[in-house]
């Protein structure tokens, strides 16, 4: 993901890897949806993703740097 601020505005979404559908979680702070996400159990926690107005990313990449 490219750089982006603590208050960059997000969507966090979880894409299930079975059907292929996405289910909106939490729009806000990019802060914010870390701390969601977070609170998330771990199999949902991997198929979260953090989405920018130009970029997606995978949660768990994102915090493993």
């Amino acid at each position: 993901m490219r750089t982006v601020s603590d208050e960059v505005s997000v969507r966090l979404y979880h894409l299930d890897s079975e059907g292929g559908a996405t289910t909106t979680l939490f729009y806000g702070t990019l802060t914010e949806a870390l701390r969601r996400a977070e609170q998330e159990p771990e199999e949902i926690q991997d198929g979260l993703f953090l989405q920018t107005s130009n970029d997606v990313v995978a949660y768990l990449d994102f915090i493993e740097g």
